[in-house]
């Protein structure tokens, strides 16, 4: 059968220079509590993207959860449904009620066409997310909230290293969310971090992730734990090292799939956003049965067949979790149902071969009916 081609596949520095890096922690025996590592990476993040200021965490759902609790929100957020599940728990978790925008049928993102007539009295924020590196419309969602006075919590998960017109699209928002999971372009095992511009909400996310503790004798407020670990911060500074090169191997294989699969009738591909300095996250494809002759199904079939793992990736929408059943309606959000039934997530990864891309093009070019 050969080894299995999955969505995506972790990118990790050289095994010595990862030893390097963590040679000292031996010497120190500092695991976590923002040690040496810690300050090193967040440091190295900072200037990397160029943002106001940063913090870091254990994960990129934590990034999204406690900066809407430092935020002492109340009431309604709106967000989109086509997304991954952590949103929608973020918001659901602080007991906040998401309230589902549906998206623009050209890049996916969060439809800002469509906000202001979501917005009541008790809504507090918008949470948009970027979506496969496809940055949401920036300007128009910061003139919205500054005329009904919003927060702007970004989910920026797939937008690591990305900048719009030259700013790094981190630095906008009130605060915009990363996620250092191991699927991500770039990683540090697991982690995450929240790039903000007031220190004060710094201040109050730092107080909740390390238990709410001032000092050896002052525990000033009600925290948790979602502290970074040195391990994790080390494996942070080894890929940041390399991870210009990876975003350039992914880069490739994003034109292969371009060039390869353009121009087939009802087969949509990832748009090139004017502005945006990509960083070739994901590679998703939508298929339209009558114009293509084959449905995802079919296609996503075909593929596991050939030992190719694609990934119907956001499907299903967070409102039609069966955690949230009978809630929400997913025909109030129609485009964002009706991609999330047709799209597929290419494999797209820096150590991808040629020659498994080609692979992959050709069986769904096999596909083609049109």
């Amino acid at each position: 059968m050969g080894e299995k081609i999955l969505v995506t596949r972790s990118s990790l520095p050289p095994l010595e220079e990862y030893v390097d890096e963590i040679r000292d922690i031996w010497y120190t025996h500092w695991l976590t509590n923002m040690g040496v590592k810690h300050k090193t990476f967040e440091r190295m993040l900072k200037e990397y993207m160029h943002v106001s200021d940063i913090e870091l965490l254990v994960n990129g759902h934590m990034a999204l959860e406690m900066t809407l609790q430092a935020m002492h929100l109340k009431g309604e957020v709106i967000t989109t449904p086509f997304t991954f599940a952590s949103t929608t728990h973020a918001i659901v978790r602080n007991g906040l009620e998401p309230v589902f925008c549906d998206i623009d049928p050209d890049d996916y993102t969060i439809d800002d066409t469509k906000i202001e007539s979501l917005i009541t009295d008790r809504t507090c924020a918008i949470m948009p997310v970027h979506v496969y590196g496809h940055v949401c419309h920036v300007e128009a969602i910061e003139n919205i909230a500054q005329k009904h006075g919003l927060k702007v919590i970004y989910d920026a998960a797939h937008t690591f290293g990305e900048t719009y017109k030259g700013r790094s699209v981190a630095d906008y928002g009130d605060a915009s969310c990363l996620s250092f999971h191991a699927t991500k372009v770039f990683n540090s095992i697991e982690g995450g971090a929240v790039c903000y511009h007031d220190t004060k909400l710094g201040e109050a996310i730092y107080n909740l992730k390390n238990f709410g503790i001032q000092g050896p004798e002052s525990v000033e407020s009600v925290g948790a734990n979602a502290k970074m670990n040195e391990f994790a911060a080390a494996m942070g500074i080894c890929n940041l090292r390399h991870v210009d090169k990876e975003i350039a191997k992914r880069k490739m294989i994003f034109e292969l799939y371009k060039e390869r699969l353009g121009g087939l009738k009802g087969l949509k591909l990832s748009p090139c956003q004017k502005d945006v300095v990509n960083n070739y996250a994901y590679f998703p494809v939508v298929f339209e049965e009558k114009e293509f002759g084959a449905a995802r199904k079919e296609v996503f079939e075909e593929l596991e067949k050939g030992n190719i793992l694609a990934r119907k990736y956001f499907y299903p929408l967070t409102n039609t979790f069966e955690c949230f059943e009978g809630k929400y309606n997913a025909d109030e959000t129609p485009v964002a149902k009706h991609i999330a039934e047709r799209v597929l997530t290419l494999p797209l990864y820096a150590e991808l071969k040629i020659s498994d891309a080609e692979k992959i093009c050709d069986i769904i070019r096999k596909c083609y009916k049109g």
